[in-house]
């Protein structure tokens, strides 16, 4: 077991709660955050655990820790098409100067290097599942790009620190992951509609509602992650739930688990929104023995108890 992790994007939604599961484990944890989408709330309730500390810094600006460190996992980035579109440079630089100033960390330790990489790199996929060997179909210019390419040059970059200087490295592509602490503004499907069911508001569905997604609970992911650390696969792996849902069927979930209706309106697709996602998972569960286990009625049920209607007011 890895006795100092280094969590770059600590205080975000995935972040916080590996922070949270690594001290469970007897791991000394060090957040790193700069909060431009990540919130303090998420990790204040760590605030005086044996073990772990809390910095605010830009990790594209640099990620000095003082060692020793065993761990680095990097899951800096905004995550949320809002959160990149407001932020496209700062995104590129995350993915780009972040990623090596957190390899630099790695390297300069020993330490094992676990990179959260994104099935958007593969894009509006042309393969479905989607597995590994699949190089994707992204449009390098359009306004989902920042975050894609990001992510796909950050893959690039840990896969050349592995070859060239022999770095520990591992990439998991995370699919579509939800639960507790996601922003109830964050932009995303999940929390999109909780939040607009849950207060009466119409539900706004993308286009006909016909694109899928493959929803993995966050307690699921970190299993994942920390499966993924404890290794020493290279990667990439895709973490994700291989049950694939419409958005329509989820927003009808959502309803029925709320026992309310409320009215759905139609707003336009996002540009170059995927149409299709699904995860091959075959490869995390031969080579790390998992599979999520965290069913999609409880998973739902779990978040919207978080999203009470206090705390939506309150936002």
């Amino acid at each position: 077991m890895r006795r100092h992790a280094v969590v770059t994007g600590g205080a975000g939604f995935v972040g916080s709660h590996l922070c949270e599961r690594l001290l469970t484990r007897g791991t000394t944890v060090t957040c790193v955050d700069n909060f431009s989408t990540g919130d303090l709330g998420n990790v204040l309730h760590l605030d005086g655990e044996p073990g772990f500390a809390c910095r605010e810094a830009d990790v594209s600006r640099g990620c000095d820790v003082p060692g020793p460190v065993d761990l680095v996992m990097h899951l800096a980035s905004p995550a949320s098409p809002r959160d990149y579109e407001r932020l496209p440079i700062e995104t590129l630089q995350t993915g780009s100067a972040g990623t090596n100033h957190a390899l630099d960390l790695a390297r300069q330790h020993g330490a094992r290097f676990v990179l959260t990489s994104t099935s958007e790199v593969y894009g509006d996929p042309r393969e479905h599942p989607q597995r590994e060997t699949y190089w994707g179909n992204v449009n390098p210019v359009g306004p989902r790009s920042v975050y894609d390419e990001a992510k796909r040059y950050a893959e690039a970059l840990t896969a050349a620190y592995r070859r060239a200087h022999g770095v520990n490295t591992g990439i998991a592509r995370l699919f579509n992951t939800y639960g507790p602490r996601m922003r109830a503004d964050d932009g995303r499907a999940i929390p999109t509609f909780i939040r607009q069911i849950l207060t009466g508001e119409p539900v706004t569905v993308a286009g006909a509602g016909t694109q899928t997604r493959s929803l993995c609970y966050v307690d699921d992911t970190v299993d994942g992650l920390i499966a993924l650390a404890d290794s020493d696969l290279p990667g990439p792996v895709n973490l994700g739930n291989p049950h694939e849902l419409a958005i329509r069927d989820l927003v009808r979930e959502i309803q029925r688990l709320a026992g309310t209706s409320v009215p759905v309106r139609g707003v336009p697709a996002p540009v170059d929104d995927p149409r299709r996602r699904c995860p091959d998972i075959a490869v995390a569960q031969r080579e790390l023995g998992w599979s999520p286990r965290v069913d999609l009625d409880e998973g739902l049920r779990r978040t919207m108890e978080w999203f009470a209607p206090s705390r939506l007011d309150a936002e």
